[in-house]
């Protein structure tokens, strides 16, 4: 049986950006296992490009989920805005890769993230 601390008691925590300025406030914060995975997996098995993208306008969200890397535990943070079509997610990190999701990794990784449908 897994220890429940194993995942490193495993959350996502949701900024949401506030007005035009660059300026986030709590929005959520994700513990439900099956969501935080799910999140994690469509994350990490994005097709993600070493690339420094700058985008036009502030990003609409940001979020972070701790993860173990070997022995240490990080952070790992994210940049995301929902592109000018609404359908798809465009994600930055902060060791500049870039990915445009899939509009159904989209939908999935809106859902949890902000408990709202993507496609109004």
């Amino acid at each position: 049986m897994k220890k429940m601390n194993e995942m490193g008691g495993q959350k996502i925590t949701v900024q949401k950006r506030t007005g035009e300025e660059n300026i986030f406030e709590n929005f959520k914060e994700v513990n439900q296992k099956k969501q935080v995975e799910k999140a994690i997996d469509i994350v990490k098995n994005a097709n993600w490009i070493n690339k420094k993208i700058e985008m036009v306008r502030y990003a609409d969200y940001q979020f972070q989920f701790p993860f173990k890397n070997s022995s240490e535990n990080k952070i790992a943070s994210y940049s995301l805005w929902v592109s000018q079509n609404g359908e798809n997610l465009e994600i930055v990190t902060d060791s500049d890769k870039f990915v445009k999701l899939t509009k159904q990794d989209s939908e999935n990784l809106y859902e949890i993230l902000t408990g709202e449908k993507l496609i109004k």
